[in-house]
């Protein structure tokens, strides 16, 4: 899953042992990324 590190703006890919830290400048606040989908919702 990809993130965004909210000191840098550099693209982040968590490793699975449950790092998070940014890698480039060593923040801990990541930002999820959004999907660009566009959802669609039925009202009736």
């Amino acid at each position: 899953m990809s993130y965004k590190c909210s000191r840098c703006k550099r693209d982040v890919q968590l490793d699975e042992y449950g790092g998070v830290r940014c890698p480039y400048c060593g923040h801990r606040v990541l930002l999820k990324e959004r999907s660009r989908d566009v959802k669609e919702v039925d009202v009736h």
